[in-house]
């Protein structure tokens, strides 16, 4: 599964995209956040806040509850603003 992070949270990371072979137990949104802080501390302090990082699952909004089987790609970000 390709993972893509932006702004804060790819810097944080350290990498703009990556591509993964997901655990079993990675089901949902939130499961893959666990995952993957679980990877390094480099993911843990991206994801440190769960509740701001945001998610999109083939580029639609998603919540942390959403299943992420067959997902072609999941994206990473902080909350946007408008102006």
């Amino acid at each position: 599964m390709k993972l893509v992070y932006f702004a804060w949270v790819r810097e944080r990371v350290g990498k703009a995209e990556e591509t993964v072979a997901l655990p079993a137990e990675a089901r949902t949104v939130a499961d893959l956040v666990a995952w993957l802080k679980s990877r390094g501390e480099e993911y843990a302090y991206a994801f440190e806040n769960e509740g701001v990082v945001r998610a999109a699952i083939d580029r639609v909004h998603a919540r942390t509850d959403s299943p992420i089987a067959g997902a072609q790609e999941i994206a990473f970000f902080p909350p946007m603003t408008g102006g």
